[in-house]
């Protein structure tokens, strides 16, 4: 194996410290070209799909992507936007207004976007980072709650790129965040702000993205974390567990998903004669397909259908002032040590802090 060349380098550089924003990926296009093309690079992922490789290859190209590309080509025209697709443009506006909020907290640290599944790729993005002088790298998924099938494979197109560099630069990774109190607050915000325009719901739905309930009997602990965040946002939020309920969207094929599946659970809901719901999407950062079009229309057509009265969707946190702070927060944290302050007296306090906490963790230590 062959390794690609490195960036120019000249000796006495200060390395820089760099942050990748990594979010699913979309399509170029709300065209079925360009959707196939997403899909099967998508879909092709074994930490995605776990059926093995050679059926699915034959399940994958000769039924699923000739006739799902029309069909989600549709549904993309449908959220389009004249600036292009949702996530792609929240997810590159919170990069601007991250790197915007760390250089107002006196930090100096690169901000780039990444996509996991078409472009800007991860690699590439690694690859910018590193030719600006990057030699620390800081991976923050857009993905709250870890599951194998997203923040995984986020790591799994991280390190398969850096199997072929020479010179490997330090990283960090943010494994999760579904407790975080920033993103606590964040979500919570979203939520009351809603509600200060709006008034209150008679229930609040949260849902989340679904996935196989194989991999929730195989460890993953996707589903548990999915429901430590409805419970910290029910309680920042000051309701009950009989004001809320969580559900999974967007089950895919014949095996059981986690459950409750959203669209049935509406449907009950507006059946047992509860006239409103508001819906938020907690595990989604950015706006996109599944919260924009399979949320905010079909859901809402599916509730109202069946007998309920009103229907809210409440937006994603995108570029919200309280989620930018956050991000910045996680940041701060997790460059704990890394020289990221423009300003001495900021990097001294935080040499201090990390000394601090090096003296807490011998004596815990020692203790054991």
């Amino acid at each position: 194996m062959g390794f690609n060349s490195e960036p120019s380098y000249r000796h006495g550089t200060v390395g820089k410290v760099g942050v990748i924003l990594a979010n699913l990926g979309t399509p170029n296009a709300p065209t079925p070209e360009a959707v196939r093309t997403y899909l099967k690079e998508f879909l092709s992922d074994p930490r995605v799909v776990e059926i093995p490789r050679a059926i699915w290859w034959f399940i994958l190209n000769g039924i699923i992507l000739p006739f799902r590309s029309r069909q989600s080509a549709h549904k993309y025209a449908s959220i389009w936007t004249d600036e292009g697709s949702p996530l792609k443009l929240h997810t590159e506006r919170q990069a601007h207004a991250l790197q915007a909020e760390l250089t107002a907290r006196g930090l100096s640290i690169q901000v780039a976007y990444g996509m996991r599944y078409g472009s800007p790729a991860i690699p590439e993005v690694l690859e910018q980072l590193r030719a600006q002088g990057c030699d620390r790298i800081l991976i923050l998924p857009a993905y709250p709650q870890y599951s194998g099938t997203t923040t995984a494979s986020v790591f799994d197109a991280l390190f398969q790129h850096l199997s072929k560099v020479r010179n490997v630069p330090e990283l960090r990774l943010i494994r999760h965040y579904h407790d975080d109190p920033g993103y606590i607050n964040a979500l919570a915000d979203t939520v009351r702000l809603h509600w200060s325009q709006h008034g209150r719901p008679d229930k609040l739905v949260m849902s989340f993205h679904g996935v196989p309930k194989r991999t929730l009997l195989l460890g993953d602990p996707y589903h548990c974390e999915c429901h430590k965040t409805a419970r910290l946002l029910a309680d920042r939020l000051g309701i009950t567990k009989s004001d809320y309920v969580v559900t999974f969207q967007s089950r895919f094929g014949r095996a059981e998903w986690l459950q409750p599946y959203t669209a049935p659970t509406l449907e009950q809901l507006a059946g047992s004669g509860v006239g409103r719901v508001d819906l938020i999407c907690p595990g989604f950062t950015s706006d996109c397909l599944e919260t924009l079009e399979e949320i905010a229309m079909e859901a809402k057509e599916d509730f109202l259908a069946a007998g309920g009265k009103s229907f809210h969707y409440i937006p994603c946190l995108n570029e919200s002032p309280s989620w930018i702070a956050g991000m910045a927060a996680l940041i701060e944290a997790h460059t704990g040590g890394w020289p990221v302050s423009s300003s001495p007296q900021v990097q001294a306090a935080r040499q201090a802090d990390a000394e601090v906490g090096r003296e807490q963790a011998l004596a815990l230590g020692a203790l054991d």
